[in-house]
């Protein structure tokens, strides 16, 4: 068993005392942000049209390995789009990792469909694929359009793993799942810009995928998601539907489907194109950080920190310390120190199921879930704590 306080020395003794606090993830810049950003403001073009969203796209697709990017709002927005490419429809069901942000079971309901709860592996705090296909193999029934529950009767039309803190999970094992039983894979990349499964960016496992670069994230454009896809077909749809689905034309005002604007603006892709530069930096960084948490808390009992699955290379977007099952009762102990020693910490999301308004979801045993919930604690992570030690 530990004591808190020799949590609080660990930490410490890796991001060091030179602030009075210590935020989770905080944003870094140190290239080109306001020279691109300027030009924005200096030429007049700052909304969804400009040449720095196509840059960016351009740039994000080359280094996702994908061949079509879509830059728009949020991340929220990129899989609802995502979904609604897949062929998610009204009162379908999605499979969805109960240990998840809440935007991952808000962008199903978007689409009108019903989130369904899937258990996640300790090994990456994702989707279970085995878990997830001894369920469905005795819950599920194959029909000719497809994989239905036959306790709602509704149709299972997709399964959206989330690579939680930027560690991907088993995703070859996911798309036999898949396969096996005729679901669309939808990647929900959003916490995982930077990481890779075998060697191949997450994103690309799908049909399509979303990421997000909220103020929080890897890279951020404020805010801001993307589309990722190989299929040119699907990037050319979801540039268009999220650009209000308007024709091209000199003056005229013509729509031919649903749009939505959800376009991305040029002063947002401005930033993005900055901070992408930067990103092999920033992810150094985070590695460095990651190795040194570990060493600060090998002796450290009762208390491990999380590291990226076998196969992987993980942006470690949050470091996360994870506390042995005998330790449960010392979680809140443990936030109350650090929190009041300056140092931003944080738990789990609550699970989906525990939600209000997804408490009536149908979902599977989630027992791996509700036991992370009660031993995952998120640590300072920013790249800012160690990019000086690249330079020096």
């Amino acid at each position: 068993m530990f004591e808190a306080k020799l949590v609080v020395e660990a930490i410490r003794s890796v991001i060091g005392n030179n602030k009075s606090f210590y935020p989770l993830h905080e944003p870094l810049f140190r290239g080109n942000e306001w020279i691109y950003t300027k030009e924005c403001l200096d030429t007049g073009w700052v909304s969804s049209v400009g040449k720095f969203v196509d840059q960016f796209e351009a740039e994000l697709a080359t280094y996702t390995g994908v061949k079509k990017a879509v830059a728009v709002v949020n991340g929220t927005a990129a899989l609802h789009i995502c979904l609604l490419l897949a062929g998610v429809k009204n009162n379908d069901e999605v499979l969805i990792p109960a240990l998840t942000f809440v935007a991952t079971a808000n962008a199903v309901t978007y689409c009108g469909a019903v989130p369904h709860f899937v258990d996640c592996d300790e090994k990456t705090l994702g989707v279970d694929p085995v878990k997830l296909e001894n369920y469905l193999k005795k819950f599920s029934e194959i029909r000719a359009d497809g994989c239905y529950n036959p306790q709602t009767g509704r149709r299972i039309k997709a399964v959206v793993p989330m690579h939680t803190f930027g560690h991907p999970v088993d995703l070859d094992r996911l798309a036999e799942v898949c396969k096996t039983f005729g679901l669309e894979l939808v990647e929900d990349a959003a916490e995982s810009l930077g990481s890779f499964y075998k060697g191949k960016h997450t994103g690309n496992h799908g049909r399509i995928s979303a990421i997000s670069f909220n103020g929080n994230k890897i890279i951020t454009t404020g805010g801001g998601g993307a589309i990722l896809t190989n299929d040119d077909e699907l990037g050319l749809v979801a540039k268009h539907i999220t650009t209000t689905a308007k024709t091209p034309h000199r003056w005229a005002f013509k729509h031919d489907m649903t749009g939505y604007n959800y376009r991305m603006p040029n002063i947002n892709a401005a930033m993005g194109c900055a901070q992408l530069e930067q990103i092999s930096c920033y992810l150094e960084a985070k590695r460095m950080l990651a190795e040194q948490y570990c060493e600060a808390f090998k002796n450290v009992s009762g208390i491990t920190v999380f590291t990226e699955p076998t196969d992987c290379s993980s942006n470690y977007w949050l470091n996360t310390l994870l506390l042995d099952s005998i330790n449960l009762n010392l979680r809140d102990e443990l936030l109350t120190a650090t929190n009041e020693a300056g140092i931003m910490t944080r738990p789990v999301w609550t699970p989906m199921h525990k939600l209000p308004m997804y408490a009536s979801c149908p979902r599977m045993d989630l027992s791996v879930t509700e036991d992370l919930e009660q031993r995952l604690i998120n640590i300072p992570s920013s790249a800012s704590l160690r990019i000086g030690a690249l330079n020096a």
